[in-house]
């Protein structure tokens, strides 16, 4: 892969990454603490940035190396983070009222847990399509950004509803709190059975590849 298509299919990726059910479910929980769409969007690249970070750190090192990851581990990320939704989700639908500002902490880390489980898959596509350690660094660059870019629209996005029904944003916002909270249950336990049961974590023998 040249420089150009790597930078383009990196970012362009990133974008995509960023609406992955899983992702949006786990942001949705967090971003229905936000009126401000500004205050959303910088919430959603909070997460992208620690996802960023895992990717790239583990990610990277795993590409430099040439490695896939063990497949287990890759399993056990994924199932750390589909325990992870079920409890944003409950977390969710537990809250009785809005808590004020989000505090930018909490989507960093839920994108660090995010990043460590993608980097398997990641690392494996990049080895697959790339033979420069160059374009490879520039793919994984790239790809982050259009995470980034492409995770803070959405959490912007999803603050619309809400201030778009400013005389019944209470009522909006718990409406919306609620089925955050329900879809990430739901896509949290559909992900820990998938990991579990269909790929083989508790097998003796792991059926998942990359």
């Amino acid at each position: 892969m040249t420089l150009l298509p790597a930078l383009t299919l990196g970012f362009a990726l990133g974008l995509r990454h960023a609406t992955d059910a899983d992702h949006i479910a786990a942001i949705g929980t967090i971003s229905t603490e936000e009126r401000s769409t500004a205050r959303a969007a910088m919430i959603g690249a909070s997460w992208g940035i620690g996802h960023s970070l895992s990717v790239l750190l583990v990610g990277g090192a795993l590409v430099i190396m040439r490695l896939p990851m063990p497949v287990r581990l890759a399993l056990a990320l994924e199932f750390l983070v589909a325990l992870m939704l079920i409890g944003l989700g409950i977390r969710s639908l537990a809250a009785r009222r809005r808590a004020g500002h989000a505090s930018a902490t909490r989507p960093l880390l839920i994108g660090i847990m995010h990043g460590l489980a993608g980097s398997a898959v990641l690392a494996f596509l990049v080895i697959s399509t790339t033979t420069s350690a160059f374009s490879a660094a520039v793919y994984l660059v790239c790809f982050c950004l259009g995470t980034i870019a492409g995770m803070g629209i959405v959490t912007a996005l999803l603050t619309l509803p809400i201030r778009a029904s400013a005389k019944h944003a209470v009522r909006v916002e718990r409406f919306v709190r609620v089925a955050a909270g329900v879809a990430s249950i739901a896509i949290g336990l559909s992900l820990a059975h998938r990991v579990g049961v269909e790929d083989g974590l508790f097998a003796a023998t792991p059926t998942w590849t990359p």
